[in-house]
């Protein structure tokens, strides 16, 4: 008798592409004088990172396609969380050297878009770098975890076979930048630590500094 090969696992990915539609349209409604990348490049961007996550869905989660969609993931972190640094930056500049050209409102909506930007970069990394990524999460294998979450330390508390999924690491991210600090998820590798910190860094800058300005000018 043929032996039935087992059926594939995969995570789903729709709130993933819902979340990188969020960043590109956040980083093209930016003001232009803030706005790191051109338009079209956001576009772009966009569309080469959305094309292999949804081939994971369509062509029944492939290895090969599992490959591509961490590699083009990982490149869209990179340049999203660096053109996130440049924005914030540009918007201090701004802050400093041409604080007539800019509303109050246009601060406020600008540093409102960088703290949610840097939130859903910093989600879609934890999900990739954690326990190997979706794939090996999903099939079983985990490698050594970034984080411990508390479904892992307390079974009795998850259903069999719990695995994190991207919305778990979205609420990393947004605890990581409300609270500036681990709630209940730890993180258990240097790696997870410095990327927390980074975060939190520029979560705290946005708030502190361009959202603070935005509100004394509202004020005034």
């Amino acid at each position: 008798m043929k032996e039935i090969a087992p059926t594939l696992r995969y995570e789903r990915r729709w709130p993933v592409m819902m979340t990188i539609v969020a960043v590109i349209l956040l980083l093209a409604l930016l003001p232009g004088p803030i706005r790191l990348m051109p338009l079209w490049f956001t576009y772009v961007l966009g569309g080469a990172v959305l094309v292999p996550i949804a081939a994971v869905g369509l062509t029944a989660a492939r290895p090969r396609w599992h490959r591509v969609e961490r590699a083009v993931t990982l490149l869209f972190v990179v340049i999203t969380a660096a053109g996130t640094l440049a924005n914030l930056g540009n918007l201090l500049i701004a802050m400093a050297q041409k604080p007539a050209n800019f509303t109050g409102l246009q601060l406020l909506a600008s540093s409102v878009g960088v703290w949610v930007t840097n939130v859903l970069t910093f989600s879609l990394l934890y999900w990739q770098m954690d326990r190997g990524g979706p794939d090996a999460r999903a099939q079983g294998t985990d490698p050594r975890p970034d984080w411990l979450f508390p479904q892992s330390g307390v079974p009795d508390q998850a259903p069999p076979g719990w695995r994190p999924v991207f919305v778990d690491y979205l609420f990393l991210a947004y605890s990581t930048a409300t609270a500036f600090s681990t709630t209940e998820v730890a993180p258990l590798t240097t790696r997870a630590k410095l990327l927390m910190m980074l975060e939190s860094t520029i979560s705290l800058v946005t708030i502190v500094v361009v959202a603070s300005r935005a509100i004394n000018i509202f004020g005034s």
